[in-house]
């Protein structure tokens, strides 16, 4: 397909910039309303959930997950990773949404009511689509948290936990305190990998999950899993890693085959900024109108993880997926209940 054929031949009401839940969950809201609307996503519907642990569980209930009334059925109480892929495609499919998978937006131009969207496909071709207004629903995901030290970029390291099998009998070290770590560091162990865990606080993050906070502790406590707290990664070397304490000037090097750096991920701000779109430097929440979800700039809005900036804490896919509502609402001239 070449670029003039790709164009949209007509003005959508929404473009939006995201194919995760909350992406889906404005589509979805846009289809009920009435209103058009397309999206997009350098990766696949739900990408981010992909990237998930392969038998991860969900800490919420289906209910929470649903998505415009399509009900989500589950097998057990809490829904898995496999469940909420097939789900979202469900939903993706019953709203009849047209979602442009792996079509990367590189940059929106024009003013509310005649925005044009620049994609680029997977191939290199780029194209064009005009809208009268833009929902950006990245996430985060996509975005890790560097540890900024040198041989970051060795093949050997990876800012995702699929799962733990190729790692058996292998030296790993895990970084973080939050839930991805703890459960990456219980799950490489299970599976017969020699784990070091390195966080840089004293103790394990209070998010971890109730269940998982004395699994984790109490391997660490018989010497099944190596813990170094008070500590960060200092350089990461072919077949080796250097920790260094925060307070001390003492290093330690280890034997390590493979490093997951589970130190959580952020906001693709300078896509935001790239656009007009102000965000305080302190919170990394971009301007807008919790009511509406619109932003600074007229005819653009945020769904989503986005609305919490640095506080991956705050929004949710429970949550996120009620800004759809509150955009469409905006749009309309509804009001919400």
């Amino acid at each position: 397909m070449n670029s003039s054929a790709s164009q949209a031949s007509g003005r959508v009401d929404l473009a939006i910039v995201g194919a995760g839940p909350c992406g889906l969950a404005v589509g979805a809201a846009a289809r009920r309303a009435g209103l058009s609307s397309i999206i997009f996503d350098r990766g696949c519907v739900v990408n981010a959930l992909v990237g998930y642990p392969l038998n991860m569980t969900f800490f919420s209930t289906p209910e929470n997950l649903e998505i415009g009334d399509v009900p989500f059925v589950t097998r057990d109480v809490k829904p898995t990773r496999h469940e909420a892929l097939t789900y979202y495609r469900r939903v993706a499919g019953y709203f009849e949404l047209d979602v442009r998978q792996y079509e990367e937006v590189l940059d929106v131009e024009g003013a509310a009511a005649d925005f044009w969207v620049k994609t680029r496909m997977r191939d290199g071709t780029e194209a064009g689509y005009p809208a009268r207004n833009i929902v950006i629903a990245t996430g985060r995901f996509d975005t890790p948290n560097l540890l900024g030290v040198p041989g970051e970029d060795l093949p050997k390291v990876t800012h995702y936990y699929r799962e733990a099998h190729p790692y058996y009998d292998q030296a790993c070290l895990v970084v973080g305190g939050g839930n991805s770590a703890a459960e990456a560091a219980l799950d490489l162990w299970r599976s017969g990998a020699r784990v070091t865990l390195v966080h840089f606080l004293d103790e394990f993050d209070p998010g971890v999950k109730p269940w998982v906070r004395p699994d984790i502790e109490n391997r660490i406590r018989e010497g099944s899993i190596a813990a170094r707290f008070r500590t960060r990664v200092h350089e990461i070397g072919p077949d080796f890693v250097t920790l260094q304490r925060e307070d001390g000037p003492d290093s330690e090097r280890l034997a390590n085959d493979w490093v997951f750096a589970m130190t959580g991920y952020r906001p693709d701000i300078p896509f935001l900024r790239r656009l007009g779109i102000d965000v305080d430097g302190d919170t990394g929440i971009p301007v807008h109108d919790p009511d509406t979800m619109e932003t600074n700039l007229p005819g653009i809005f945020i769904a989503g993880v986005l609305a919490a900036g640095y506080d991956a804490n705050k929004i949710f896919i429970e949550n996120g997926k009620l800004h759809g509502d509150r955009i469409v609402n905006a749009l309309t001239g509804s009001r919400s209940d």
